[in-house]
């Protein structure tokens, strides 16, 4: 029977846990024995007894448990000094920044570990349930709105009151992917006027249909790549952008920006300028901050107020901040991945190497980098 471990996470930023209990019972019916460190599930709210009830073994010795591991599963990066502890062979899931973690895929090769980088799994249909970025970026575009409602001095819907009318907040959405359209909609819900802007016209009805306004600015030919992010702007086309936005940040009560770009820093999109023209008391919320930030002044794990008042919250692992829901995602991500690759008469991992989806996303075996991308790392 083969082993999967989920590890506990050791960056006291992370809150998230790779495996839930209920996702355990799951991988324990494909045939898989389930061990999970002790403490995996505390900063969710989950603890070991609820794994134990779920038939997972919660173990202690976690050097031990990397080497028995036929699978290996967590949210961050592995410590390079760990991976010597890992089985040959084993198949680690996490994500693993790899454009920014050269050093790091040769020691997983070193290591003859099969590395799969949850980044790169493809944005597909068919993958649809295991991209694991999409499910994490709904959460932080939640949150940004919740964390922005709750830093307030304004209340977000109309109210028709005896005393008077209370107009509605106003939020500017920067971005409209997965965590954008998410902000939208939250915002809305909670009673909000919301307007947003994206690079890529194709989104314009997606805004519309809930019932936000999109900010147009003809920004000539721009458009997206083939995973569905937003390809990199020109600096005339960054400048048109930057003027185009100006007039809705100064209107906004709260921006929200949510532009990176795959594989790169994040381009600064609100300037120091922009920020200036914008109202006492109002807010922005980065939600690029940990790839360099769409907003000038923005500092990753901290809320930095501007000489005219302007709040910017710069939250680390926002995607974390609800770890529950983030967890529950997550490790349904890993589980569908796996599932998907189950050779359920063997019992274990098959790598069909031709798949589109482990082409995409499997980064080293058999002691190589085999990724097209990262072999000349």
């Amino acid at each position: 029977m083969k082993t999967v471990f989920a590890v506990r996470e050791t960056d006291p930023r992370e809150t998230r846990a790779a495996l839930i209990p209920e996702v355990a019972k799951k991988m324990a019916a494909l045939g898989l024995n389930v061990q999970v460190e002790s403490g995996l599930g505390l900063r969710a709210d989950l603890p070991d007894e609820l794994y134990r009830e779920a038939g997972a073994t919660v173990v202690t010795d976690r050097t031990a448990a990397l080497a028995e591991a036929d699978i290996v599963l967590r949210v961050r990066k592995p410590d390079a000094a760990e991976l010597p502890s890992l089985k040959p062979g084993a198949l680690h899931l996490s994500f693993l920044d790899p454009f920014n973690e050269k050093e790091l895929l040769h020691k997983l090769a070193e290591a003859k570990v099969s590395a799969v980088s949850l980044e790169m799994i493809p944005r597909t249909t068919l993958a649809q349930k295991m991209d694991a970025l999409s499910s994490q970026a709904n959460l932080a575009g939640y949150a940004a709105v919740v964390m922005a409602a709750d830093r307030m001095s304004k209340i977000l819907p109309m109210m028709m009151t005896p005393a008077g009318t209370l107009s509605p907040a106003r939020f500017f959405i920067i971005g409209v992917g997965v965590a954008g359209l998410q902000a939208i909609a939250t915002a809305k819900r909670l009673g909000a006027r919301v307007d947003a802007f994206d690079t890529r016209p194709v989104v314009e009805e997606q805004v519309k249909s809930l019932g936000a306004k999109f900010v147009k600015v003809d920004l000539g030919d721009t458009g997206q790549t083939a995973q569905g992010y937003a390809k990199e702007l020109t600096p005339e086309q960054m400048e048109k952008q930057r003027q185009g936005m100006a007039k809705a940040c100064a209107q906004a009560d709260v921006v929200i920006t949510t532009a990176k770009l795959f594989g790169r820093p994040a381009p600064k999109i609100v300037t120091a300028d922009m920020l200036t023209q914008m109202r006492h008391g109002s807010i922005l919320v980065d939600l690029a901050v940990e790839s360099g930030g769409n907003v000038e002044g923005a500092k990753l794990g901290e809320e930095v107020i501007t000489e005219n008042g302007v709040r910017i919250i710069g939250h680390e692992n926002i995607e974390g901040y609800f770890a529950q829901p983030a967890s529950q995602m997550l490790a349904s991500n890993f589980y569908n991945f796996i599932e998907h690759f189950w050779d359920s008469e063997k019992g274990e991992f098959e790598y069909r190497l031709d798949d589109e989806i482990l082409k995409g996303c499997l980064l080293t075996r058999d002691g190589q980098i085999i990724h097209e991308r990262f072999k000349s790392a």
